[in-house]
């Protein structure tokens, strides 16, 4: 019978979970406020984690102060995750910054945009016919 999930899933989908507590209630730097951890990813070998993380607030020079601070508290990080886990063998931390929900908010600004402007062209459209129809009329 074949795993439905593979270790490194399941390590990375616990790494998740506990760098995001630690993150939240251990780290105490300001400059971590309004961030989520929001994947892991594992080697096979479970000797390294890449940990994605997304900031709420969209100053690059706010995110690369965070990411200092990250990469600077990550061998803290990974002895509170080792005393959590109780792994035999703990991954080195990578923190890296994940774009995909800034990425997500401007493509959905995109979207917005085109629909309001295609509504906004038919509209112009409808209208003009209006008068081309009432014209005819007369």
């Amino acid at each position: 019978m074949a795993r439905e999930y593979a270790r490194t899933d399941r390590v990375a989908q616990q790494i998740q979970k506990e760098v995001a507590m630690i993150l939240q209630r251990e780290i105490k730097d300001p400059r971590l406020s309004m961030m989520t951890v929001s994947a892991v990813e594992v080697t096979r070998d479970l000797a390294y984690a890449k940990v994605f993380v997304t900031f709420f607030d969209d100053d690059p020079e706010k995110i690369t102060a965070a990411m200092k601070v990250l990469e600077d508290a990550s061998g803290y990080v990974r002895s509170l995750l080792a005393k959590r886990l109780r792994a035999r063998i703990m991954p080195n931390l990578r923190f890296e910054y994940d774009k995909s929900l800034v990425e997500g908010v401007r493509m959905s600004s995109l979207v917005d945009k085109a629909v309001s402007e295609d509504k906004r062209r038919a509209g112009d459209n409808d209208q003009n016919d209006d008068e081309q129809a009432s014209d005819k009329q007369d």
